[in-house]
């Protein structure tokens, strides 16, 4: 995960208070829970890129001598293969 626990939190609870302000959302219940909302949804999309890019390094693995053989760039191999995965599998990262 890229952000921490902390950043999320903050971010959540700074996004809370502003769409509750703005009038952009209607709170049935509270500041806080909305914040707690927020922050499961961020916190959940984080983990589909994080085991994205886990599939992605197994990917990787299994193709180490090759990799190696061939000079590959590890970086560039590992942006396209995520790339083409998004693409395939339609998501929003």
């Amino acid at each position: 995960m890229r952000l921490r626990r902390e950043m999320i939190d903050y971010l959540s609870g700074v996004l809370a208070k502003d769409l509750a302000e703005k009038g952009f959302v209607e709170i049935e219940s509270s500041e806080a829970e909305l914040a707690a909302l927020i922050a499961r949804v961020i916190t959940e999309d984080l983990a589909v890129e994080d085991k994205l890019d886990d599939e992605v390094k197994e990917i990787l693995r299994a193709h180490e001598k090759e990799i190696d053989q061939k000079n590959i760039n590890y970086a560039q191999m590992f942006n396209l293969i995520k790339r083409k995965l998004v693409r395939e599998r339609g998501l929003i990262l």
